[in-house]
């Protein structure tokens, strides 16, 4: 009898596929470590952090969809009158991050198991593609008023795109206190002209409406558990359609983007008096980054002022 060797977790990627014959594409997303580092640079309730987990997932299930290189993906949402008053993750080139900022008064009076109207209120959901390539910007925004974050997604791309799409998150807090998070992203891919007019014009899609069918049978724990791989749950789905096709992974990572010279280079941009109106006595620029919680000490005698 020979030991086997435990299979290593399957996080911190995704990777897409397409299934040619129903004109559908789909994401996989799975975060664990990467949600660590990011979570840990704060000390958010739990519910909090469940809810940026979820963020964070979606942002990677969407961020992961740009062609662009450097191109950059911002999901935030906001509220006036919910426990939260913001919420901003964004991707750019497979890094990831993201904070929250919420109201710790009545998040105790929330509980501990705040529903999503409890959190935002009457919220909304913003996401926005910036292409780098082409310096174009597209924007959607859809009221928080479903039961999820991925119902707000599903929204987003219905109301823009007026394309049908499937989107399904699962969270799991493991033993040691330490979040599992994966996402499903399943959309309808017209082909042409002729593909999108049957889009806009018929009520009924039967292709689409068999892939989101199966799509809608992942269940939560399965998305969260890594020791499924990507792979497994896309088999689990599709195993009999007659062609899949699995593309490229994309290594996830936390990038917080707030290095010194950056800080610096963004300060020098002020003029010279409204530099010195920011440093303290002794001529320091405080800076906080509200992604990683950290505080980035800027002299005024290292900033250089840009040529005009």
């Amino acid at each position: 009898m020979t030991e086997t060797t435990p299979a290593a977790p399957d996080l911190d990627r995704a990777i897409g596929f397409t299934i040619p014959e129903r004109h559908a594409r789909g994401r996989l997303v799975r975060l664990g470590p990467v949600l660590g580092q990011i979570l840990h640079a704060h000390a958010y309730p739990p519910a909090i952090e469940l809810i940026l987990a979820e963020a964070l997932t979606l942002t990677a299930l969407l961020g992961s969809l740009l062609k662009d290189a450097g191109g950059q993906l911002t999901l935030q949402a906001q509220t006036r009158n919910g426990v939260i008053s913001l919420l901003v993750c964004d991707y750019r080139g497979g890094e990831i991050r993201g904070y929250v900022q919420y109201d710790a008064d009545k998040m105790a009076e929330a509980g501990p198991s705040p529903s999503l109207f409890a959190l935002f209120g009457t919220g909304y959901l913003a996401i926005t593609f910036d292409q780098a390539a082409t310096k174009e910007r597209y924007q959607g925004i859809v009221p928080l008023d479903g039961d999820s974050l991925a119902a707000a997604a599903e929204s987003y791309f219905l109301q823009s795109e007026q394309i049908p799409s499937l989107v399904r998150l699962g969270v799991h807090r493991g033993a040691d206190g330490e979040l599992v998070a994966g996402g499903l992203f399943l959309q309808h891919l017209p082909e042409g002209e002729e593909g999108r007019e049957r889009i806009h014009t018929r009520l009924d899609h039967p292709e689409w409406e068999h892939v989101a069918a199966l799509g809608g049978t992942m269940a939560a724990d399965e998305l969260a558990d890594p020791a499924l791989p990507l792979e497994t749950l896309i088999w689990r789905l599709f195993n009999e359609e007659e062609e899949v096709r699995v593309l490229g992974e994309t290594a996830l990572g936390r990038g917080c983007r707030c290095d010194p010279t950056y800080i610096a280079s963004v300060i020098a941009k002020f003029g010279p008096e409204q530099r010195a109106e920011m440093a303290d006595a002794n001529g320091i620029i405080t800076v906080d980054c509200a992604f990683c919680a950290q505080q980035f000490p800027v002299s005024l005698a290292d900033v250089v002022t840009p040529p005009l």
